[in-house]
């Protein structure tokens, strides 16, 4: 690069810079006007930035960005290897595919083999499962927590299970002793999907780092954006060498894109019925696909994952703010509560309507919704209410009657760290009135002006 080059680049990125701090000033925030959104992305100047720099290099797949950012997330999760992937979809796909190598002997998942998993899931935790021909099992979540019932995965396990694979469900974190505990004593895979929960812990230590895989998600509802993206952690070599044999159209050769002849003998192997010597670059050991992200992607993730801890920070202040101004409500909504040993990276707020509350989820998110407050719902609810699996492969422990209760009774709220102390405030004093409405006979659409009323 030229020294006029470089210049013109400091210049180009300087000004990107100015551009975001007069671009991204904060709107006023007006309740019933502007909207509480339950999730976004927290973009500032540094990270335009990066991601233009990273478009000054010319050069748009996967490259110093990403080796870069695939050290960072591996660092801050404490695991060996993160594999950069296009979205936390693509990763959940590429870590139950992994495990389906020949190359993993006896241990490989093959047709007809069973996956523990919850019914009160999102899908893309589910469908890999099926993608690759496997039968999920289906087990139930415990309330308030909203994870794994550790107590039915006996009763789950048969001669065909041959791994778990489940969400750490809005943050909060799921079993892990348990969990472990009954993988190992059973020489089960274990896949865990982070992809709500990246920063949070179990006794201290970061989910993410306990699974064979774990994966997480960029979208830019996540803790941390680059528009799509996702990763695949491994602390096993050999995993990770599948993992991005599946993510790299399935083909045998381990160079970085731009790189050849990585191994020293690109001409020289002879796998399967090829001639030998046939180009390593072009020989596929497994039904692969393109999953890599971008530079710019990644541009955009190294940059956001400075300002990880505090999101994170942020995060559980916004949860913890929410917990308290919303607990004299209990009698009527049953309110979250993390996993014991867990220290939760929140990413959303889930509430529960009570059975016996004088009122309906409906009724309580439409008026939320009136007043521009965003919601959610529970993912999926019990996915096997979807049409979608209506005829899928798959078995059921219990009655599920805990997951039938999130699909028609839980919802959630924001708490990501572009929400401010104004939005929060109103978010819960629409709902202490609403409920308090309700209570008193009030009619729902004549909530708006009541004021000062003491549950």
């Amino acid at each position: 690069m030229t020294d006029r080059m470089a210049s013109l680049r400091r210049q180009i990125l300087e000004l990107c810079t100015q551009y975001c701090e007069e671009a991204c000033s904060p709107v006023e925030f007006k309740p019933g006007v502007t909207p509480v959104p339950v999730s976004g992305k927290v973009i500032d100047g540094s990270d335009v930035t990066s991601v233009v720099d990273s478009a000054l290099d010319r050069w748009f797949t996967t490259g110093r960005f990403a080796e870069d950012f695939e050290r960072k997330l591996a660092r801050f999760i404490g695991v060996r290897s993160a594999s950069l992937v296009n979205s936390g979809s693509s990763a959940n796909l590429l870590a139950v595919s992994a495990l389906t190598s020949p190359k993993l002997g006896e241990r490989r998942l093959k047709p007809g083999d069973e996956v523990i998993t919850v019914a009160a899931a999102f899908p893309t935790t589910v469908n890999p499962i099926l993608q690759n021909r496997l039968v999920p099992v289906f087990v139930d979540v415990t309330l308030p927590t909203l994870e794994i019932d550790v107590t039915q995965l006996e009763a789950a396990r048969s001669e065909k299970t041959r791994a778990v694979m489940v969400a750490h469900t809005l943050g909060n974190v799921f079993d892990l002793d348990a969990v472990t505990e009954f993988v190992r004593k059973h020489n089960l895979w274990l896949i865990e999907d982070c992809c709500d929960a990246l920063g949070s812990t179990w006794k201290g230590k970061k989910v993410g780092s306990f699974g064979d895989i774990a994966t997480v998600s960029f979208y830019p509802a996540h803790h941390i954006t680059m528009g799509e993206g996702g990763a695949v952690l491994t602390d096993q070599p050999n995993l990770k060498t599948l993992i991005e044999s599946f993510r790299d159209w399935g083909r045998d050769c381990w160079c970085d894109p731009g790189k050849e002849n990585t191994c020293g003998k690109r001409f020289d192997w002879q796998l399967g019925e090829l001639p030998c010597g046939y180009d390593h670059k072009y020989i596929y050991s497994h039904i692969g696909y393109n999953l890599k992200a971008t530079d710019m992607q990644a541009a955009l993730g190294g940059s956001q994952m400075e300002k990880l801890p505090q999101f994170i920070a942020r995060r559980k202040e916004n949860f913890r703010f929410l917990r308290s101004a919303l607990e004299p409500l209990e009698r009527f909504l049953m309110l979250p509560e993390a996993t014991k040993k867990s220290d939760p990276s929140w990413f959303g707020f889930p509430l529960a309507v009570r059975e016996d509350a004088p009122f309906s989820r409906e009724a309580l998110i439409r008026e939320l919704d009136a007043k521009k407050i965003h919601t959610r719902l529970l993912f999926g609810g019990n996915v096997l209410r979807q049409p979608a699996y209506r005829d899928c492969p798959h078995r059921v422990v219990g009655s599920l009657a805990n997951s039938d209760f999130v699909m028609n009774n839980v919802f959630w709220l924001g708490v990501y760290p572009g929400l401010t102390a104004p939005m929060l405030e109103f978010v819960a004093e629409t709902i202490k009135r609403f409920a308090t409405c309700v209570k008193g006979g009030i009619k729902v659409n004549q909530c708006g002006g009541v004021k000062g009323i003491q549950l």
